[in-house]
């Protein structure tokens, strides 16, 4: 057996790799071997007859042998990235192999347990980032102008970079919600301990503003819940779990003939739109292929739409919202817009009467950007820094909000939106902070009592969907 270049672990399993040349792609650096090494768990003994076994020329025993593939596989489980880092890649500016880094990822996420009576519970290492972070930031950027100014303007740069490599990575994450819901908290945090004991706040002002986060909380919970996914057609579950070909029978929904409808699924009418499940044979009409979804087998109702992330249908789908990790859809529209409205009558409130009490004589605009003395102390420092986070996240908000009035009053969705620019079919309003397709579009009245009815009749399922 020829020797192998870089002295890989599988010399064993017999490599060929002559003396100068790259080692099989299987084959692991030195420091791989190393580790396993560390972690096989052999004694001073063992290896000691391994070496006298070798210089006398005698093979090493069955037990070390068994020892050493032991410690390789321990040493695979425990550092499953060691081999992925050989330092001639960085030296050699040579590109990691495809899902390297996602896999370390992965067994890092998997490693972060919390210890519990029944036992380690796994969390969510998105989760940790904002719990850490956030306060470490705000308490550095409150020792300086400087240092405030440069970390409240990458704030944002990051939250975005981040939004969008998930996006990209279709994943969802729990991180913008851990963020939102810890800001709320920690803003309350420092409005009670530093704001509040300088005596220029009132009681019934602490409690107006608490007021406003419990209410904004509430409608939060409410928007987190189910926001009218589509049921899989039981026929699907059946066949899925059993193995069984679906029967099926031939059927209509509101107009749309031709529908091969499968198992228990049937036409529905709510609210004048179809809502009809059902799988779809080849010769079907092109309307009925639009509205056809491959993903969840079903064809949608009039203004539904498959969220990859969810993995779901959803009634009346506008999008899907990171900083509550669910979609915005027909039944919980109303609650989510109840909660951007909350969260902003309380933030500018609490933002207000930060201002009145660290910048005395100001009105809160003029303070926000004028305000002599806020570094004068570091109690008024954190302060002014946590009101300038606070406006940006409000002001990011009350974009969000006011691209959600301006669409309910169209009556239009984020998706159909898109949809609209994509193909070319809808109207720019307003310096294009809105989109018209005139699809649904009935005058602005008739818009908002639309709106305001939804999900107020929720579909009835029969009684096969029951079963």
């Amino acid at each position: 057996m020829a020797a192998c270049c870089c002295d890989c672990e599988d010399l064993d399993e017999g490599c060929e790799s002559p003396v100068g040349s790259r080692c099989p792609p299987r084959g692991c650096r030195p420091e791989g071997r190393a580790a396993a090494r560390r972690f096989s768990g052999n004694s001073t003994a063992e290896r000691d007859g391994g070496k006298a076994g070798g210089r006398t020329g005698a093979s090493p025993g069955p037990a070390a042998g068994a020892g050493r593939g032991r410690g390789r596989a321990r040493a695979a489980r425990l550092l499953p990235g060691v081999c992925a880092f050989p330092p001639n890649r960085w030296l050699t500016c040579k590109s990691l192999a495809p899902g390297t880094l996602e896999r370390i990822a992965d067994t890092v996420a998997d490693r972060v347990r919390v210890p519990w009576f029944a036992g380690a519970v796994k969390i969510n290492v998105s989760l940790v980032p904002p719990l850490v972070l956030l306060p470490v930031f705000l308490h550095v950027a409150a020792l300086h102008f400087l240092l405030g100014l440069v970390i409240l303007t990458s704030l944002p740069v990051l939250v975005l970079w981040y939004y969008y490599l998930t996006h990209r990575r279709k994943e969802r994450t729990l991180f913008f919600l851990s963020l939102g819901l810890f800001s709320l908290g920690y803003m309350y945090y420092v409005f009670l301990q530093e704001v509040v004991p300088r005596g220029h706040v009132g009681y019934s002002q602490v409690v107006a503003l608490t007021c406003g986060l419990i209410l904004m909380l509430a409608a939060l919970s409410r928007a987190k819940k189910d926001p009218g996914y589509l049921p899989i057609p039981a026929s699907n579950e059946k066949s899925s779990h059993q193995g069984l070909p679906n029967k099926s029978v031939r059927g209509s929904s509101n107009g749309l003939h031709g529908v091969t409808m499968s198992g228990a699924a049937s036409g529905r009418a709510v609210n004048g739109e179809a809502k009809g499940y059902s799988r779809m044979s080849a010769g079907e009409p092109e309307a009925v292929k639009k509205d056809w979804c491959a993903k969840c087998q079903l064809v949608r109702p009039a203004r539904a739409g498959h969220c990859r992330l969810c993995g779901r249908c959803v009634r009346r789908l506008d999008h899907h919202c990171v900083w509550i990790n669910s979609c915005v859809g027909e039944q919980n529209h109303q609650a989510f817009i109840l909660a951007l409205a909350f969260f902003m009558l309380t933030s500018v409130y609490g933002i207000t009467l930060t201002l009145h009490t660290i910048c005395r004589g100001r009105t809160p605009f003029v303070a926000l950007f004028y305000c002599p003395g806020a570094y004068s102390d570091y109690s008024s420092a954190l302060s002014f820094t946590c009101v300038w986070y606070c406006a940006i996240v409000t002001a990011g908000m009350g974009y969000i909000l006011l691209i959600q009035l301006l669409n309910i009053s169209y009556n239009v969705t984020e998706r159909e939106a898109r949809l609209a620019l994509r193909d070319n079919t809808g109207r720019r309003l307003l310096g294009g902070l809105v989109i018209d397709t005139g699809q649904y579009n009935r005058g602005f009245l008739c818009n908002w009592g639309h709106f305001l009815s939804l999900g107020s009749s929720p579909p009835q399922r029969s009684a096969e969907d029951i079963v």
